[in-house]
C-alpha cells in the first residue's frame, strides 16, 4: 500500500533545487527510508537502486576510484540502467557497509552536481563516528522517524478527518463527538505505533493480535542488532539496559537500576549506543533561562523515550485491552505512554534537516519539587508543555515555571478538548504537533 509520509514532501523539494547536495537520511532501521525514497524514484525516468549489504561487489567498485562520473559508468554497465543527470535518482541503501562509499558522496556534490544522489543505512551514525569529516558542506542530512499521528490518520484512510485536524486552533476546535472519535483513533495509534510495517498491516486486516506479532518480530530484530554494534560490549547487559529504559520512562533515568550484572560506565556506554541505534531517545534536562534550550542542558539529567509506542507496550507486555477500554492512560505504566507519544510527536513534527532535541524542567528544593515534561522554542519565545494521561489534572508545575521564568504563556496537552485557563492553554494530545506549526 502508498503510505504517504511527510518527508515525501521534502524529497520532492529536494528533486527541484538548483543547488542540490546529495542527501544522507538518518534514522532507526525499519521506519520506512527506503519505501520513501523508491517512492520518489518513481518520478523519474530511471531509478537504481544499489545495496551493499546485497551485493558484496559494490564495496570493491567504490574503493578503487574516486572519479564519480567513470564510477557511475561502470554501475549503469552492471545494472543494465542508465546514469543521466536530471534523468537518475540513485540510490545507495546500506551505505554504512562502506565507509569509502560515505566519503565518495561529498564527490558526487563536487564534480557531479546534477545527478540526483540519495544514501541511506542502517546503524549509520556508528559509521559516522569514524567518519568525523566525511562531508562536511557537501552532503545533506535528513533526519527520519516512525510514522507520526497524522501519517497514521492518512493511512488508515481517515484523510477527511487528517484534513479537518491540520485547521484546529483554539478558537476551532472539534465537536465533541468528532473529538471522542480522534481520541479513540490516538489510543488505537498507542497501541499499534508508527512502525510501517504494523501500521501497513493494520490498515489491511484491521487485526491488533497480528500487529502484536510483528512488533514483537521487530523487538527481536533490534535486540539481534546488538550484537552489530556492540562487538566489545556484553549483548545480555545490553539488552538489560534496553528493557530498564522502558521501566523507567516517565522519570530521570537511573544508570545504577539499569545493569545488574555492569558497572555504571557501562550503563552509560550502553545507553548512548541505544541513542546512536535510534532506539533511545534522550530528553535533556534544561535550566530553561533563555534560548537557545541547549545552552543550559545537561546530560547528567536525562530522560530516555523508546523509539515508538508499539515497541514500548510490547516491551513492557502491556494490556492492550485496558487501553483501548480505558478513559485515560494512568491505567497503563503509570500514564507514562502519553508522555512518551507527546515527545514523539514532537520530534516527529519539526524539521528534518535537523536533529531535534527534546528538553524537560525540574525544580528540586528541600520539601518542594516541580517538574515540566517538555520545554520547546516556538518562534522566538520559551514554551513548556504539561503532559496528562487524562482529562484533568492541576498544573501547579507549570503554574510555578510560568512564575518563576516570567513567562507568559504554558500549554498542557491532554485528552481533553481544546481550552483556555488563564496563561494556560489547553491542546488535545492528537493536536500536539501544530505547537510545532
Amino acid at each position: 500500500m502508498n503510505i504517504k509520509r511527510k518527508i515525501d514532501t521534502d524529497l520532492l523539494n529536494w528533486k527541484s533545487e538548483k543547488e542540490r547536495k546529495p542527501l544522507l537520511i538518518r534514522g532507526a532501521r525499519q521506519i520506512g527510508k527506503s519505501y520513501s525514497v523508491r517512492n520518489l524514484g518513481k518520478v523519474f525516468e530511471y531509478y537504481l537502486e544499489l545495496n551493499f549489504e546485497k551485493d558484496e561487489r559494490l564495496i570493491n567498485i567504490f574503493e578503487r576510484s574516486n572519479d564519480v562520473k567513470q564510477l557511475c559508468n561502470t554501475l549503469a554497465l552492471m545494472y543494465n540502467t542508465p546514469i543521466i543527470a536530471g534523468k537518475t535518482l540513485l540510490f545507495l541503501d546500506e551505505i554504512q557497509i562502506s565507509p569509502k562509499a560515505v566519503k565518495t558522496l561529498r564527490y558526487f556534490y563536487e564534480d557531479y552536481p546534477d545527478l540526483h544522489v540519495i544514501s541511506a543505512g542502517s546503524l549509520l551514525e556508528f559509521a559516522l563516528e569514524d567518519l568525523p569529516m566525511y562531508g562536511v558542506g557537501r552532503i545533506r542530512s535528513i533526519f527520519m522517524y516512525p510514522l507520526s499521528f497524522d501519517e497514521f490518520l492518512g493511512a488508515i484512510g481517515e484523510d477527511i478527518l487528517l484534513d479537518a485536524k491540520k485547521q484546529l486552533s483554539a478558537t476551532n476546535s472539534f465537536p465533541d463527538e468528532i473529538h471522542k472519535k480522534t481520541n479513540e483513533l490516538l489510543k488505537l495509534f498507542l497501541l499499534i505505533g508508527g512502525m510501517p510495517k504494523v501500521v501497513a498491516y493494520y490498515a489491511k486486516y484491521k487485526d491488533l493480535l497480528g500487529c502484536a506479532k510483528i512488533l514483537k518480530d521487530l523487538l527481536v530484530a533490534y535486540q539481534d542488532d546488538f550484537r552489530k554494534y556492540a562487538k566489545k560490549f556484553p549483548t545480555l547487559q545490553m539488552l538489560e539496559v534496553f528493557q530498564s529504559i522502558g521501566k523507567q520512562m516517565g522519570g530521570k533515568f537511573n544508570y545504577s537500576k539499569a545493569i545488574a550484572s555492569g558497572t555504571h560506565r557501562q550503563a552509560k556506554e550502553a545507553v548512548q549506543m541505544l541513542i546512536m541505534a535510534g532506539l533511545a531517545i534522550p530528553v535533556k534536562h534544561t535550566s530553561a533561562n533563555g534560548l537557545p534550550l541547549g545552552a543550559e542542558s545537561t546530560d547528567r539529567k536525562i530522560k530516555l523515550l523508546l523509539l515508538d509506542t508499539g515497541l514500548f507496550q510490547q516491551l513492557n507486555n502491556l494490556d492492550l485491552s485496558e487501553m483501548l477500554l480505558s478513559d485515560n492512560f494512568n491505567a497503563v505504566n503509570k500514564g507514562f505512554i502519553a508522555e512518551q507519544y507527546a515527545g514523539l510527536e514532537l520530534l516527529k513534527s519539526s524539521s528534518c534537516y535537523f536533529p531535534a532535541s527534546l528538553y524537560y524542567w525540574q525544580r528540586e528544593k528541600s520539601g518542594s519539587s516541580a517538574e515540566v515534561d517538555y520545554i520547546i522554542q516556538r518562534k522566538s519565545m520559551v514554551l513548556p508543555i504539561e503532559v496528562k494521561s487524562g482529562t484533568q489534572g492541576k498544573m501547579q508545575s507549570l503554574r510555578l515555571f510560568l512564575k518563576e521564568k516570567n513567562l507568559p504563556l504554558g500549554v498542557r496537552t491532554s485528552l481533553e478538548n481544546f481550552a483556555t485557563y488563564d496563561n494556560i492553554e489547553v491542546y488535545p494530545l492528537y493536536a500536539i504537533s501544530l505547537l510545532n506549526e
